[in-house]
């Protein structure tokens, strides 16, 4: 058995509150290989707080606790700042929501790729320009040279997120996590910005955490699926068997997709039941076989 990019066990985010605490991930386990691993929810289930974690980006009074978190076979879990600064962006990188607010609307953006860039590569600053220049280039962005002198404001929100995409992946880490990289943008520049991230993760034997809402997508996209609620994994199953969920919370999720080849007059309502936050975690059968050698 292959030994994983990253091991979660028992996973777990919390904040205090004036009610008492509040778990906002409750003990979730995965690991992840070589793949595409999808992480579906709604609004509030603990799929973002989940990235953060692994990253070191809960500040207190936030609380991250695990049995393991584990990068390589080494452990991460409340590394010092200054040992996890090394490691966020160098060997995991994350792309936001919405580049607006990720890109700093002051500075061209050349400068900030090539700055992101030499905080993990010990290069001169004519080869980190090069560097910057290849990326725009592998993420199919046009004239290259003039994006490099552009300002956030000037670019679409496409172009934005393929630059963040970019900047992300210049210092080759080995693990990205994409928090819901295309919720922000129209559907026609979707597919294109999603085939640009899929192209670089597997040329380069990545893994990558995929954070959606959107069931479909993840269907599509994704080789295995990870669903949350309330906080916890209540089911895991290969991206292609998604449709054929056994949780009932899955089921509603899906049940409550509008579908062009069966319109109907009203959208079922997913009914919500308490034993769904703290039932066992539904996995797919013994001779499924995961991708990533898991």
């Amino acid at each position: 058995m292959t030994e994983p990019l990253l091991s979660v066990r028992d996973l777990r985010v919390t904040f205090p509150t004036r009610q008492g605490e509040f778990q906002a991930v409750r003990g979730i386990s995965f690991d992840l290989g070589r793949e595409r691993l999808g992480v579906v929810g709604e609004s509030g289930s603990g799929k973002s707080m989940t990235g953060r974690a692994i990253l070191g980006l809960v500040r207190p009074p936030g609380r991250v606790e695990a049995e393991r978190l584990d990068l390589g076979g080494k452990s991460i879990l409340n590394l010092p700042d200054r040992q996890m600064r090394k490691i966020r962006g160098g060997r995991i990188s994350m792309v936001m929501q919405d580049p607006k607010f990720s890109l700093n609307p002051v500075m061209p953006i050349g400068q900030q790729i090539i700055e992101a860039y030499r905080l993990h590569a010990d290069v001169p600053r004519n080869r980190a320009r090069q560097k910057a220049l290849e990326m725009l280039e592998a993420v199919q962005i046009r004239d290259p040279e003039r994006v490099m002198n552009a300002y956030p404001h000037e670019v679409s929100g496409g172009m934005g997120q393929r630059i963040m995409i970019a900047m992300m992946l210049a210092p080759d880490p080995q693990i990205l996590i994409a928090d819901e990289p295309t919720s922000a943008l129209d559907v026609s520049v979707r597919t294109e910005v999603l085939n640009i991230m899929d192209g670089l993760v597997r040329d380069r034997g990545m893994g990558l955490i995929f954070i959606s809402h959107d069931l479909n997508l993840v269907a599509q996209f994704c080789d295995r699926v990870l669903i949350m609620y309330a906080g916890r994994v209540v089911e895991t199953l290969p991206a292609r068997d998604l449709h054929q969920a056994r949780h009932p919370y899955t089921r509603g999720l899906l049940d409550s997709l509008p579908r062009l080849d069966a319109p109907v007059d009203r959208l079922p309502v997913l009914q919500r039941q308490d034993s769904w936050r703290e039932g066992d975690v539904l996995s797919p059968r013994a001779d499924t076989e995961l991708p990533g050698g898991l």
